[in-house]
C-alpha cells in the first residue's frame, strides 16, 4: 500500500533540510514524530486516513492553543502556533463547505434510517471517515443534533 502523505512529508523534510529552513523543518519533524509514535505504539503502518486523523488532531490542538495564547496576550506564542497550524493544514484535504457537510449528513441519515437523537452515534460513525480532516467534528456533531432533533 502506498502512502502518499507520508512520502510527501518525507520529501518536504528533505527540501526543508536542504534549504536550511529550521522553523519549517521543526514543524515537519513534529508531524513525522507524531506519526512514528502512533505507528510504534500500535505496531501498525499508517495509511493516508490514519495520518490525516493525526494531522487533524494536531490542527485542533494548535487552534485551541492560539485561542489560549491570545486570551493571555502572548502574541509571540500565538504566532508560532499559527505558523505550525498553517503547515499542518497544508497536508489536510480541502475543507468542506457547510452545505456539503449538510448534504453528507442527509445522505447518511437516509441510508442508516436514523430518526432520533439515540441514532447520533450511528450517524457520526458513518460520517467520521469521510469528514476526517475536512471538517470540524464538533461542528458536524452540532449539525447532526440539529437535524435529528427536528
Amino acid at each position: 500500500m502506498t502512502c502518499e502523505l507520508k512520502q510527501r512529508l518525507n520529501d518536504d523534510v528533505k527540501v526543508a533540510m536542504r534549504a536550511k529552513d529550521k522553523t519549517r523543518l521543526g514543524v515537519l519533524r513534529l508531524i513525522t514524530a507524531a506519526i512514528k509514535q502512533r505507528e510504534v505504539d500500535e505496531r501498525i503502518e499508517l495509511d493516508d486516513t490514519g495520518i490525516t486523523a493525526i494531522l487533524d488532531k494536531m490542527a485542533k490542538q494548535r487552534r485551541e492553543s492560539i485561542e489560549q495564547y491570545e486570551k493571555a496576550a502572548r502574541q509571540d506564542l500565538a504566532d508560532q502556533e499559527k505558523f505550525e497550524l498553517e503547515i499542518i493544514t497544508s497536508y489536510l484535504p480541502e475543507p468542506l463547505t457547510e452545505a456539503e457537510i449538510q448534504q453528507m449528513i442527509e445522505n447518511v441519515i437516509t441510508n442508516t434510517g436514523a430518526s432520533e437523537m439515540k441514532d447520533m452515534g450511528k450517524v457520526m460513525a458513518a460520517l467520521k471517515p469521510e469528514l476526517q480532516g475536512r471538517a470540524d467534528m464538533a461542528q458536524v456533531s452540532s449539525l447532526i443534533k440539529q437535524r435529528l432533533s427536528r
